[in-house]
């Protein structure tokens, strides 16, 4: 984000991390419990802008107030996401992302209830091999993700891969 209040800086990676659709995605031993205890239940949109702020509520952020307004608005267009776990009328976690054609780009996820994220990303990517998606872009490594398998490539193989991406028309809802 810019200093300068309505103007948005673009940020782009030398490198990308992806988290695969395919059987190279690697859900944890210690999380199948969890999921086969049905403790959590999921939703899209349920309440969007609670998961912007779930986002944004951290010592350090980049999820400024104005981008949060500007997520809200890709919302209402149909580009922005949530998907998210519930226990009862608790927001467990989620995540947010922006869908373009066959790419959900991962934009940042967070929990409230321990493993509401955990499960939010299993479920995620079930949902996107359901709907054909061809990209889950994470856009940054972290030792989190690398526990699901998550893999960086280069700013020129992501270009290629997102280029067929853009011709998958699959629907996020």
């Amino acid at each position: 984000m810019s200093d300068h209040k309505g103007v948005l800086d673009w940020y782009s990676s030398h490198q990308r991390t992806l988290i695969p659709l395919d059987e190279r995605f690697h859900q944890p031993r210690s999380l199948n419990r969890i999921l086969n205890q049905n403790r959590f239940s999921l939703e899209i949109d349920r309440d969007f802008s609670a998961v912007c702020r779930g986002c944004a509520k951290r010592d350090e952020t980049w999820i400024t107030s104005e981008l949060i307004e500007i997520y809200i608005e890709l919302n209402r267009y149909g580009y922005a996401h949530s998907f998210e776990t519930w226990q009862g009328d608790s927001l467990a976690g989620g995540i947010l992302g922006i869908v373009i054609a066959g790419a959900f780009i991962g934009e940042s996820m967070f929990y409230n209830i321990p493993d509401g994220s955990k499960v939010a990303l299993v479920k995620l990517v079930e949902h996107l091999r359901k709907r054909k998606f061809t990209i889950f872009d994470a856009q940054m490594q972290n030792p989190h993700l690398e526990r699901f398998g998550s893999y960086i490539i280069s700013n020129n193989q992501y270009q290629i891969i997102l280029s067929k991406a853009l011709k998958n028309n699959c629907n996020f809802i």
